[in-house]
């Protein structure tokens, strides 16, 4: 049976989707697998599908572009990744809907066969269609109903800003249907798009260390893309520890336009396997797994000049590991959880306190609770810079604990109101007409924060606000909802600790 035809809407160009259209047609593709494969895994089915439909599509709507002379001409087809007969999308669809032939393996042949002819994808797309643990007959149906979609920009847009969204759009679904394990892969947008907008990575290196399925990168290329420029002003390099994250962030990459070799050729850890160790980057921006234990450390490292992290928490690996990668000029964004702001057992307070004398501190941000469904861990941003000739001596704090707007019982969202007065009070700070405004910013000098034993805890610095005059005050019910929270991690924080404790007095018995 052929592929079902959908019906146009009025409006839309016959033969294309809209990225609304799209979305309501691989979310149910995506159900048509929820249930037979595990939770963590459907994405990668159903995404590889996309990917392999969107290749298809783009090479296609070249094809149809050129003279019937230079169909087969490799070089007319730049920007387009080269998708042999056997791998076309129209293709696989006629030949797993006759059902002849087993389509597990239709798949798994088409991904070979697109590595084999595109160098940037080797080793990328799954091939995990025909291992005997998808059920032929829904793997069938997810193929005729993504055969709906057609990734062609319609209008002015081009086909990857359409697929793009959509990609984007599925990775945060995805997150949020597998809650707390999402976190190696998906960063909140809102937080990504405060880091840009801090850092505004115009042009140069951007480098995020552990950049789970590429969304630093691509809301970079975005900032640089609204303010005239093109997305060649910046190069993306990166690296993931997990070989399916790291697939999610080439194959993002290469859906928007972007180059994904500066990833690697293969996943690695990054504290134990620096894939760039001659890399200095322009702009870096992170959000590392929270208070990691277990992790390879090596005391010689020529990363740790400012103190060998303890083992039970690589926090300070990740910001070393980081400032050992700035460029001369560089500056870079960090989201970690509050106690790398305050913490002083296993030499954690004697790092944190080199950093800040050697004046690489520019920015601290302690974040409102909720913005992370992967963790009830409270949250801060650290902004670390090697160029603070503009304000030498100095750190800026700004308490946003209070910002955001809850979207439901659970999650809270930054607004780009929020975005913008956080952004704004920092590129005040830096260059602009700036002034402390009690409660939320206040710039500190490093007699100060020395006198507060090097804590870098906004609330420390920036006092209180005057409670009446501020109509936006959080609700006395969220206030308590929120600090509830709070303290439950704060629970969460000491029961970490005490066992960590317990670990070392038992060393030493």
């Amino acid at each position: 049976m052929p592929p079902r035809k959908r019906a146009t809407p009025q409006g839309e160009p016959p033969g294309r989707s809209s990225a609304r259209q799209l979305e309501d047609i691989l979310w149910r593709a995506a159900d048509k697998l929820r249930g037979s494969v595990d939770a963590a895994r459907y994405k990668e089915f159903v995404l590889g599908l996309v990917f392999l439909k969107y290749v298809s599509d783009a090479f296609a709507e070249r094809r149809e572009q050129l003279p019937a002379g230079l169909r087969e001409d490799r070089g007319e087809y730049a920007g387009v990744f080269w998708v042999p007969a056997a791998a076309r999308w129209d293709h696989l669809a006629d030949r797993a809907a006759a059902g002849t032939e087993g389509v597990g393996a239709l798949l798994d042949d088409a991904m070979t066969a697109i590595m084999r002819e595109n160098r940037a994808l080797h080793g990328v797309l799954p091939t995990i269609f025909n291992r005997g643990d998808v059920d032929p007959g829904r793997l069938r149906e997810l193929v005729g109903l993504i055969s709906d979609a057609r990734f062609t920009g319609p209008g002015d847009r081009p086909a990857r800003d359409v697929l793009g969204e959509v990609y984007e759009y599925f990775l945060e679904r995805f997150a949020r249907a597998e809650g707390r394990r999402a976190g190696e892969f998906y960063t909140p947008s809102g937080v990504v798009r405060l880091l840009v907008e801090v850092l505004e990575p115009y042009s140069g290196r951007v480098y995020d260390p552990c950049c789970g399925s590429g969304g630093m990168f691509v809301q970079a290329a975005r900032f640089v893309a609204a303010h005239a420029g093109r997305g060649r002003d910046i190069a993306v390099y990166g690296q993931e520890a997990n070989e399916r994250t790291w697939r999610l962030a080439k194959m993002s990459l290469a859906i928007h336009g972007m180059d994904p070799s500066g990833i690697g050729d293969r996943w690695a850890d990054t504290l134990a396997d620096d894939r760039h160790p001659e890399l200095r980057a322009d702009h870096i921006l992170a959000n590392p797994p929270f208070n990691m234990s277990d992790w390879a450390r090596r005391e010689g490292d020529p990363r740790w000049r400012y103190g060998v992290p303890p083992l039970a928490n690589a926090n300070f690996a990740w910001l070393q590991h980081i400032v050992f990668h700035l460029g001369e000029r560089g500056s870079a964004g960090v989201v970690l959880s509050n106690g790398s702001m305050s913490s002083q057992q296993s030499g954690e307070g004697e790092i944190r306190r080199a950093l800040v004398e050697a004046d690489l501190v520019a920015c601290m941000v302690a974040l409102p609770p909720n913005l992370f469904r992967t963790t009830a861990i409270p949250a801060c941003l650290w902004f670390l810079t090697r160029d603070k000739s503009y304000r030498r001596g100095e750190t800026l704090f700004i308490d946003a604990r209070q910002l955001g707007t809850m979207v439901d019982r659970t999650e809270r969202v930054l607004t780009p109101a929020d975005i913008a007065r956080i952004a704004g009070a920092y590129h005040a700070w830096r260059g602009g007409t700036y002034a402390d405004v009690p409660g939320f910013c206040r710039s500190a000098g490093l007699d100060e924060i020395a006198g507060h034993d090097h804590v870098l805890a906004p609330g420390r610095y920036v006092g209180a606000a005057a409670p009446a005059s501020d109509p936006g005050a959080e609700p006395l019910a969220d206030r308590v909802d929120r600090l509830t929270k709070e303290l439950y991690a704060h629970f969460e924080e000491a029961a970490r600790l005490e066992a960590v404790v317990r670990e070392k007095l038992r060393g030493l018995s």
